[in-house]
This record gives structure tokens, sequence and C-alpha cells, in this order.
């Protein structure tokens, strides 16, 4: 899908000079040689033979050294069982091999790093399950790509330690990621800074405002769950959009629900059950 990009805004909404670099410049490789290219993903998917089917069914580990100097071959693993699991666009699953969890978890953490397992990163917040993620993503990533197989403009509601904005920084064209904490924003800008990635611009702010400014968004995802999803999102999306995020009912129970903003108003589709963090507004 195409939408009509406005202006790039740094975090303080100020337009952008059309030569000047976004915030966080980063370059993932996209060449022949990298083994996370999309195609090369879907043929090892289909390339895993019975021994390594069984192979992916084992714990994830760290190099023999006991370091992670072999990470590439563990984030294949982990791709490799997302795809046993389920999740099929080799897109998402090309930047899940791409960007290396490890980095954005504390070096206590770093060698469970590639486990289907959520991750404590501070401030009460975790970082989500691999699977998840994936499962977030790739419904994004359903009918909404443009001629040049990406998604458009993304906000995404939570930054935490800003895995997830990495990911989406290799599916989208640009990305705004916006965090109420201001100790995970703070983390998740060293984590990337590193990297360099160009399309992504990091806020600090009320994500259930959203952030008018960028709209209107091509999708919209959240790694926060409430009782209604916020107006300001809906308003933000852009016809033809998609929202995905957590829904909680009465009981505090959480789902994903997926949010098609058609010509006609928006339509709801309630999925799998989640677990994620509470949704709140104001900063803190």
């Amino acid at each position: 899908m195409k939408s009509p990009l406005k202006p790039p805004y740094d975090a303080a909404g100020k337009a952008a000079s059309a030569g000047s670099r976004p915030a966080f410049p980063v370059r993932l490789n996209t060449d022949k040689s990298n083994p996370f290219a999309p195609k090369k993903i879907a043929a090892a998917v289909r390339g895993t033979s019975a021994a390594g089917q069984n192979d992916l069914k084992r714990p994830f580990q760290a190099g023999a050294s006991g370091g992670l100097g072999l990470d590439s071959a563990v984030r294949a693993r982990m791709v490799r069982l997302l795809a046993e699991q389920g999740v099929q666009n080799a897109q998402v699953l090309a930047a899940l091999g791409a960007v290396q969890r490890h980095h954005f978890v504390d070096t206590a953490l770093a060698g469970m790093a590639y486990e289907d397992t959520s991750l404590p990163i501070g401030f009460g917040q975790t970082i989500s399950k691999p699977n998840v993620v994936a499962r977030m993503l790739e419904l994004l990533q359903q009918g909404l790509t443009d001629a040049s197989g990406k998604l458009g403009r993304v906000l995404e509601i939570g930054t935490g330690c800003g895995y997830q904005a990495a990911l989406l920084s290799y599916l989208a064209t640009e990305v705004y990621s916006i965090e109420r904490l201001r100790g995970l924003h703070d983390k998740a800008r060293e984590n990337l800074r590193t990297l360099r990635l160009a399309n992504v611009h990091l806020l600090f702010g009320d994500g259930m405002a959203g952030f008018v400014k960028g709209a209107p968004y091509a999708a919209i995802i959240a790694a926060a769950g409430g009782d209604a999803i916020p107006v300001a999102w809906t308003d933000q999306l852009a016809v033809g959009g998609r929202l995905v995020a957590p829904l909680q009912d009465a009981s505090g129970a959480q789902a994903l629900v997926v949010i098609d903003k058609t010509p006609q108003g928006l339509r709801q589709t309630l999925l799998e059950a989640v677990h994620f963090v509470p949704l709140k507004s104001g900063i803190g």
C-alpha cells in the first residue's frame, strides 16, 4: 500500500531538512551474501532436514566456547524454529535473522536471548517472546506492502529496549517509536545508536496520544494492552492501514486484536490470547 509521506520529524516534532540525517542513521546487510535475505530464509526453511527438525527442538545455546561469537548460527536456529511454529512471512523471518536480539538484553541474559521467551529489560518491562513479535509483525505485513515490498510509515507504541524498532526498520520505509518511560527511552537510544538505523525516529512521550505529526501511518503496533484502543491511534491510522495490539477484557485477560481501517470504517478481528504489560498514560 502506498501512502503519501510527510517530511520526517525529529524527536522534538520539528521537520527535518531535506539534506539532514534522521536521529539514528542504521544499515542492515541486504547484499547477495546476506544469509538472512528473504529468499535465502525461505529456501533454508524449505530445505530443513529431518535431523535439522529434531535439532530445532533442543534449547538454544551459545557457541561451544561459551560466548556469542556464533550468534548468527544461533539466530538461524531461532528463525527455523519460528518457521516450524508457523511464521511464514520471509521478510519477517529475514529481519529476525538479521537483528541481534542479544544486543538488546542485559549481558547476564545474553545466553537466553535466542530462546522463545520474554526477558526483563528493567523498569518493570520485558522484551517480548520472539514468536509473539514475529506473529505481530507478520499480521502487519499481510496486505500492507507497497511496490518496494515494504510497509510504509509505521508507529510503534512502546519502544522498550528498541529490539522491535530495529526489526521494523528492516520491514518499513520509516518508523516512529514512542516510549513513555525516560529510562527505557534512553536505553533504546543507546542500544540503537551503534546500529545507525537511518529510518528510525525515537520519541519520548505518552504513547496513548500517538504522534500526530508523523501521521498518517500505514501501520501501528503496540507493546502494551488496555481495555480499549485509544481513539488517537485509529485517527492517525491511514485508510487502508492496519493496527495490531493487545486488548484487555473485563476479566483482565488479553488477546491480540487487528483493526483494519477501511473506507467504510473500522473492522476489528480478535485473535489468540497474549500477555503484555498494561497500557498506561503519561510519562515517567
